[in-house]
């Protein structure tokens, strides 16, 4: 059977999704052409042998409708002959790419692809493509959850609840979080994955004079009176501090087979070595991260102790807190480089950034073993595990 390996990954500098943010001035189809154009620069390979490029946006609509990875592979110089596609697992859904480009490539329909995202949270906010008082869920599933779904927040809230998870431990986490972004920045190794753009080139986003002090003194950020009612065991302890933030980037791997990339002479970064995705509650919502990793695990036929390196996504801190309770994990070989609390959360854009940190830390740590996993909307989560080579 094929291998696929990732031969080069590049991200650019993580914005404010706000309209003051550092790349709110760039559209989000120049944003993912920036990173297309790094990649094919960096890795030397020429863009015509390119036979796909899978992009995930979550908001697809306004700036970032109409196959927004197409025309983001045009505008970078890409040949007119080289396809691309748009695809949606909500958060996860650079990290689906990831899956789709390298099950294309072991399976043999492609020998090299691109796997990316963007997500331009200032242009096309969250939840721009749901017009004010359209369902998107319709009436089946009204049937079926009664009592109705929720938002993320409140799921964020459910499972710090379910797993009794403090304030002051979300907190230590976020800290933690933004301390460990901002000494990778300052030993310069973020460096050889962002590629600057129009004078930006770091990630706007991270705070390292946070103190727990700070985070003690911000309100809840879900707090809602029906809520309050329905679930009475939520304490209201998210607040903007221990989450991601909203965010805009761009983010891009480039995929072979270990053949094809001996042939043209491109260096691997890791192997991509096993894939999972599930389903979980869509109430709680993002605890998928907990099963995947499990599946995930079987499938490569390890456990969590042969795991040296794990990108968990901050989109809460409880999220990752009640994964770690329930796999086991150490904490300190978590989001090394720090995560999205810090770092930010462009949501189509965030699987490739994850992965794309994720391979650079591995090199820089001799990991022989990584593992990624993403919580996601509606009760879904993806997981895969890198090999060094």
């Amino acid at each position: 059977m094929r291998d696929a390996v990732i031969v080069e990954a590049v991200r650019t500098p993580i914005g404010k999704g706000k309209p003051n943010g550092s790349l709110a001035h760039v559209h989000p189809v120049e944003l993912l052409a920036h990173t297309l154009r790094t990649l094919v620069e960096r890795s030397g390979v020429d863009p015509a042998l390119i036979d796909d490029v899978i992009g995930g946006t979550v908001d697809q609509v306004g700036e970032q409708a109409m196959n927004t990875t197409r025309y983001a592979a045009l505008s970078a110089g890409f040949p007119e002959s080289v396809p691309a596609t748009t695809v949606d697992r909500q958060c996860g859904s650079s990290q689906q790419a990831v899956h789709f480009a390298a099950q294309g490539v072991i399976s043999g329909a492609y020998d090299l692809v691109v796997a990316c995202g963007v997500e331009s949270m200032s242009r096309v906010p969250m939840w721009s493509n749901v017009p004010p008082g359209k369902d998107p869920f319709g009436p089946g599933i009204a049937e079926r959850y009664p009592e109705g779904l929720v938002p993320q927040g409140i799921s964020a809230e459910l499972i710090s609840a379910k797993w009794s998870i403090t304030r002051e431990q979300m907190d230590s986490f976020a800290v933690s979080s933004h301390r460990k972004a901002a000494e990778a920045w300052q030993r310069g190794l973020f460096d050889a994955e962002v590629a600057p753009l129009d004078g930006v080139s770091r990630d706007e986003c991270v705070r390292p004079d946070s103190t727990l002090d700070v985070l003690a003194g911000l309100r809840p950020a879900y707090h809602d009176p029906a809520y309050a009612e329905r679930f009475p065991q939520i304490e209201w302890n998210v607040t903007a501090g221990n989450a991601s933030p909203v965010n805009d980037g761009a983010s891009a791997v480039l995929i072979t087979s270990g053949e094809t990339a001996a042939r043209l002479g491109l260096r691997p970064l890791a192997r991509l070595h096993s894939f999972a995705v599930t389903g979980s509650d869509p109430l709680l919502m993002l605890t998928g991260v907990v099963p995947a990793t499990e599946k995930v695990l079987r499938r490569a036929d390890l456990r969590l102790d042969d795991i040296d390196l794990f990108e968990v996504n901050e989109a809460f801190s409880s999220v990752v807190l009640a994964w770690a309770q329930e796999t086991g994990a150490d904490l300190g070989k978590v989001n090394v480089h720090g995560g999205a609390i810090a770092l930010g959360h462009p949501l189509g854009a965030s699987g490739t950034r994850l992965t794309t940190t994720l391979v650079h830390a591995m090199r820089e740590r001799g990991a022989r073993y990584a593992l990624q996993t993403m919580c996601e909307a509606g009760g879904l989560a993806n997981a895969m595990i890198l090999e060094g080579v």
